[in-house]
């Protein structure tokens, strides 16, 4: 099964240093069109509810703490096989074995300040971009 969109989140670390700005612009440039975007904050009950997934694991608390610390911006992002291509313009998860020209090699500064989230199948494309979009936002 696979999709023409997924979600990307621009995380609190990238928004508050600037860099929503050169993040975008690697987005257009790799042929991806925007198709719903704003910026909101979470509060830690949506978080939460976000990472339901990872909940009980080692990284859960700080990553609810993180994810709710500040600004993010969310994206509903089209491309044929969006969900693959996006995964490999993000890079790898640890910005030090991501690839040069990554948006984590070039933004990241660690496994959680990583600048940017992205589905990760086409399952959780169709979950997250509910979480944060309304079915109008999401299918223009």
């Amino acid at each position: 099964m696979e999709t023409n969109f997924t979600l990307s989140i621009i995380k609190p670390n990238a928004v508050r240093t600037g860099k929503t700005g050169p993040i975008l612009s690697m987005i257009n440039e790799a042929g991806f069109e925007i198709s719903a975007m704003k910026m909101i904050r979470l509060t830690r009950s949506q978080a939460e509810r976000f990472y339901a997934v990872h909940a009980g694991k080692p990284f859960y608390e700080s990553l609810v703490d993180f994810m709710s610390s500040g600004p993010i911006v969310v994206m509903v992002l089209r491309k044929e096989n969006a969900v693959e291509q996006y995964r490999l313009l993000m890079g790898q998860t640890d910005p030090q074995k991501a690839a040069p020209g990554t948006i984590r090699h070039s933004f990241g500064v660690s496994v959680q300040m990583n600048a940017v989230h992205g589905s990760d199948s086409v399952e959780n494309a169709y979950r997250e971009t509910s979480f944060f979009f309304s079915e109008t936002e999401r299918y223009p």
